[in-house]
């Protein structure tokens, strides 16, 4: 039994208990808690093991760029941990938006369901249990409705290290350059204008690293995930061409650029992108680590790398599926068309149904002491995320998108008034008029009781 709960109240479609029995384990709850059930009852699924299905697959085709001994791969980490552990460890200040619980999934003020795989980074680098990992995760965040958008999702992080007491002689710059020619070569045509380090921009840990062995990192950093576009992208290539697909780009070589950016986590920071179908596409963020989280970990000797990515961005693309809905289909139509013992290939659809637009506006209150992130809301602390919370609790997965279309204040009275369109659509069969305004009166309803709008 996934959930069990002792007594429960509703909010946005939360879980309020007295305890929560989550896959064995059993939480207490609190004012904090907001996880709805159906966010809870997908918790088994962890498409990213889960055999021949595309985030697996796409899963598995990266981490064949890091191969053991030197990488462990972690694939089954528990997707529930501590406020300490996803911000508290990677030094999110107090007010961080991303610790409001109209973002994030609170079991209770201490538990959270995991918004990044990076809650795991500080153990696992204590942990030490080889130079370099990959952590492949299910994630949770409260998000917005669209065809790219979902409230569980997949990433994978990865890292190397190398120790100052264990290369030879100390000499970080010379052991990470030896290691980089034992790479694999690719023929990308590659652009990377930039000076490796910006005073500004891009600025160097200079309490912790020296010039020289940035350069090194970087370098190796690079090399890496580069061969990771050529896994990717040549097996996207390969389906393309094979489903028929002409574009340009399928004759030349990979593009890539390495662009300046800012993480958290890492310093200097790029991110990577990949000219694919005539337009350049963001694929994933990295950096040198920044020491202060190795330091906590109790590893003051080490230096290196890290990055992020989204499978689920990943396998869209490789796969051509057009709505982040379908990775959570059990339709054999979907499941049928991928294997881990076949090559990629596009994703054939089995229907296109018709969408069913509706409307839904309302006043919000005018006074209120609430915060957003599951209860009654004014117009001061209403957050888009509570209504979408709502819709996904009401309706499921029958809604593909969610829009602000209108966003009116009174000139006399300063009340303001909202209209979202919320497009009804299942990715299995025909919606019928009627089942949709059943549910639209659900949502509606909904709207009113806990959010405390006036239905216009």
């Amino acid at each position: 039994m996934l959930l069990a709960a002792k007594q429960t109240c509703h909010s946005t479609g939360a879980v309020h208990s007295s305890s929560l029995n989550i896959e064995g384990r059993s939480y207490l709850t609190d004012s904090w808690t907001n996880v709805p059930s159906s966010i809870l009852s997908a918790l088994p699924r962890r498409l990213h093991v889960e055999p021949s299905h595309p985030i697996s697959i796409t899963r598995n085709l990266i981490e064949s760029r890091f191969p053991s001994p030197t990488y462990t791969h972690y694939n089954s980490l528990h997707p529930i941990v501590t406020v300490s552990q996803n911000f508290d460890s990677l030094d999110f200040p107090p007010d961080h938006p991303g610790r409001s619980r109209t973002d994030t999934y609170y079991i209770n003020k201490d538990t959270v369901l995991r918004t990044h795989t990076s809650a795991h980074e500080v153990d696992t680098f204590r942990e030490n249990k080889s130079e370099g990992y990959t952590i492949s995760a299910d994630v949770y965040r409260r998000d917005a409705i669209d065809r790219s958008h979902y409230p569980i999702f997949h990433q994978m992080e990865g890292a190397r290290m190398w120790d100052r007491r264990k290369v030879p002689d100390g000499d970080i710059a010379k052991a990470v350059w030896a290691d980089l020619r034992s790479l694999p070569k690719h023929d990308l045509v590659v652009e990377d204008p930039n000076p490796t380090i910006h005073p500004e921009r891009n600025p160097l840990q200079a309490q912790h690293h020296s010039l020289e062995e940035v350069e090194a990192v970087a370098a190796h950093l690079k090399k890496s995930l580069e061969g990771v576009v050529v896994e990717i992208f040549s097996k996207a290539r390969e389906a393309a061409i094979a489903g028929g697909e002409t574009f340009m780009g399928t004759e030349e070589p990979l593009r890539v650029r390495w662009i300046e950016a800012y993480f958290p986590f890492t310093s200097p920071s790029w991110e990577l992108e990949v000219f694919w179908q005539g337009d350049w596409l963001e694929l994933l963020g990295c950096g040198v680590s920044k020491q202060d989280i190795l330091i906590k970990a109790g590893k003051p000797n080490q230096i290196g790398w890290a990055f992020g990515i989204g499978l689920e961005r990943v396998a869209m693309l490789l796969f051509s599926i057009p709505d982040i809905r379908l990775f959570w289909s059990i339709d054999t139509r979907f499941l049928s068309q991928f294997s881990a013992s076949r090559p990629v290939g596009r994703f054939v659809p089995y229907s296109k149904f018709p969408a069913c637009y509706k409307d839904v506006a309302f006043w919000l209150r005018s006074s209120s002491s609430s915060a957003g992130g599951g209860i009654r809301s004014n117009s001061q602390d209403f957050h888009e995320n509570d209504v979408m919370e709502i819709v996904r609790d009401v309706v499921g997965d029958l809604v593909e998108d969610v829009k602000l279309v209108d966003d009116f204040t009174h000139p006399r009275t300063g009340r303001k008034s909202l209209c979202y369109r919320i497009n009804y659509r299942s990715l299995e069969r025909t919606l019928k008029n009627e089942e949709a305004n059943e549910l639209h009166e659900k949502i509606r309803n909904s709207l009113a009781d806990k959010l405390g709008v006036e239905l216009r």
